[in-house]
């Protein structure tokens, strides 16, 4: 498919193996233990579209184990689409999560990515519910967030982080953690949980 102008709204939810104040968002390095970045980034379309395909409510998970920050590059990714997405869906999706179509944050993650697989067609099960959002792909993948809990009331936390300038990949993301995190696909595999995770709404464009 060639590149076409596109402007989507996508429910971006991810999660990564940094601790619940991702390093990533702040100095731009992780605060992970093996200081690499692995992560979940999956997300399901509220409004948009490519060129002239129509891409509300279509499904994704894009899997990355990186040895280092992201920006240091060398990173093994995973792409994931789900079934019920039409073929001109997938591969309209698949332009702007491979970075080919142009426009960030993909554009500039797509320099990073040392070996990649996929668009993989899967089914994905996917709720989206703020910080209780998740996703699974049975026998691959899950990711599964559940609210920060205050650890003198016990009580649900809200944390926001914003960037009032502009994110890289959203402007305010509200801040949980997982109770799942995990992958087992090719050279991407880890499992981890009680780390970083958000749930945000973002819009991305090739379009000025």
């Amino acid at each position: 498919m060639a590149a076409a102008p596109y402007r989507i709204t996508v429910h971006n939810i991810e999660a990564c193996n940094c601790g619940t104040a991702c390093g990533c968002q702040f100095s731009g390095f992780p605060t992970s233990d093996n200081g690499g970045c692995d992560a979940l980034i999956g997300g399901e379309v509220k409004e948009g579209k490519y060129g002239d395909v129509d891409l509300k409510g279509v499904r994704y998970v894009v899997a990355c184990m990186y040895p280092k920050a992201i920006h240091e590059g060398n990173g093994k990714v995973a792409v994931f689409i789900d079934q019920k997405a039409s073929d001109k869906q997938a591969e309209a999706i698949t332009m702007v999560l491979s970075g080919q179509a142009g426009g960030m944050p993909w554009e500039a993650l797509a320099g990073t990515i040392a070996v990649l697989e996929g668009p993989v067609r899967k089914p994905i099960d996917m709720q989206v519910n703020g910080t209780r959002s998740g996703y699974k792909i049975p026998g691959v993948l899950e990711m599964q967030q559940r609210p920060i809990r205050d650890g003198v009331s016990g009580q649900d936390k809200e944390v926001h982080i914003v960037y009032p300038k502009g994110g890289f990949f959203w402007n305010t993301g509200n801040i949980a953690t997982t109770d799942v995190l995990e992958v087992n696909y090719g050279p991407v595999k880890f499992r981890h949980g009680g780390g970083f995770a958000s749930y945000a709404t973002a819009t991305w464009t090739n379009q000025k």
